[in-house]
This record gives structure tokens, sequence and C-alpha cells, in this order.
């Protein structure tokens, strides 16, 4: 396992734990039992943040349009790449309210991904 992929949960699990001594409401105990309503709730708000800061990235891609003749062609890569790290850390925070690990993460990753690769060689 990836000593980086464990140190972004870990990372991450020490953050939502000052955060939540900061402000106990922040986040329910983790794991979450994803049969009650309030955990469900939990879940969504993080993942409509993680969206949220999604969007903030998109923000920064301002010569997309096909329809446009002359675009602009300033990036602010640092400001982006901020961005989805701040979605990440979302997701990330889903992903530990569900007491998922950086081993099962990586787990379901590999098996997603040679799923793709299967339906790309036409085997699904």
């Amino acid at each position: 396992m990836s000593d980086q992929l464990k140190r972004m949960f870990e990372l991450r699990i020490e953050f939502m734990q000052a955060i939540k001594h900061k402000y106990p409401n922040s986040y329910p105990e983790w794991p979450v039992d994803v049969s009650k309503k309030r955990s469900q709730r939990a879940l969504r708000e993080t993942a409509l943040k993680g969206v949220e800061e999604m969007f903030e990235a998109l923000q920064h891609l301002k010569n997309w349009k096909p329809h446009k003749k002359y675009g602009e062609s300033n990036f602010d890569r640092q400001e982006f790449l901020e961005e989805m790290v701040d979605a990440f850390n979302y997701f990330f925070a889903m992903l530990v309210m569900l007491g998922v690990d950086a081993d099962e993460f990586m787990q379901a990753f590999e098996a997603k991904n040679k799923k793709i690769h299967d339906r790309l060689l036409g085997k699904y």
C-alpha cells in the first residue's frame, strides 16, 4: 500500500478530529451507521461540499467553450489545485466517516480499475 495514500487518510482524520474538538457537532462519530437518517444526511452534506469545491475548481477553466473564438489564456494552476485538494478532502472525509481505510479504498480502486479496463477491451 502506498505510504502517501495512507498519509492522506491520516491527515484527513487528524483534521476531522481537530474540527470535531473545536466544533463538536461538525461530524458524527465515525464510522457512521449508514442505516441512520443523521448519518446519511452527514454523508450527503459532505458530498455536496466536495461537489461545491469541484465547481470552484471548474471556475478556473475559462477557455473551454467551443463557440468562443478567443478565450482567456491565463490559468492559475495553484488555485485550481487548491480547490481540487479541498474537494478531495471532503471525499476523503466521507470515506473516513464510513470507516474505509487506505487499504480498503485501494482495493476498491483497483477492482474498479480492472472493471473499466475490461469494459474497454469488450469483456464487460
